[in-house]
């Protein structure tokens, strides 16, 4: 997926205004994603992703990473954005789910799957909730 389809669809998702309303969002969601997931696995993400989507999984100065859930995932993303934690789950979905449909199959189930059941709604994938 290219760069600017990406955002068209993240723009669509998320009813945004424009399209640096969209890029903004889509920032912040995938630099707290890579706080999360860290190291090889934003890596190998942010190798399927065009450019300058990839850069928020590969800065190493992101926001400090750790272990948290989808509950501290969305508080601070809304932290980044500005939003309430309602807005910033539709951010994360909004974002996520593109995710989703752009990288491949196998990366997509590897991530989920390292995350805490909670999160594989947001990518748009509620049945592989655990």
């Amino acid at each position: 997926m290219r760069h600017d389809e990406f955002l068209a669809q993240v723009r669509e998702r998320g009813e945004y205004h424009d399209q640096k309303e969209a890029e903004e969002i889509t920032a912040a969601v995938l630099g707290v994603l890579a706080s999360r997931i860290r190291g090889s696995e934003a890596t190998d993400l942010a190798a399927q992703l065009p450019e300058p989507l990839d850069r928020p999984l590969l800065d190493e100065s992101a926001a400090e990473s750790g272990n948290f859930g989808v509950e501290e995932f969305l508080q601070r993303v809304a932290g980044l954005t500005g939003a309430r934690p309602r807005t910033a789950e539709w951010d994360a979905g909004a974002v996520l789910s593109t995710l989703g449909e752009a990288v491949s199959g196998g990366e997509l189930n590897q991530i989920i799957s390292r995350l805490p059941s909670g999160y594989a709604p947001l990518f748009g994938k509620p049945e592989l909730s655990g």
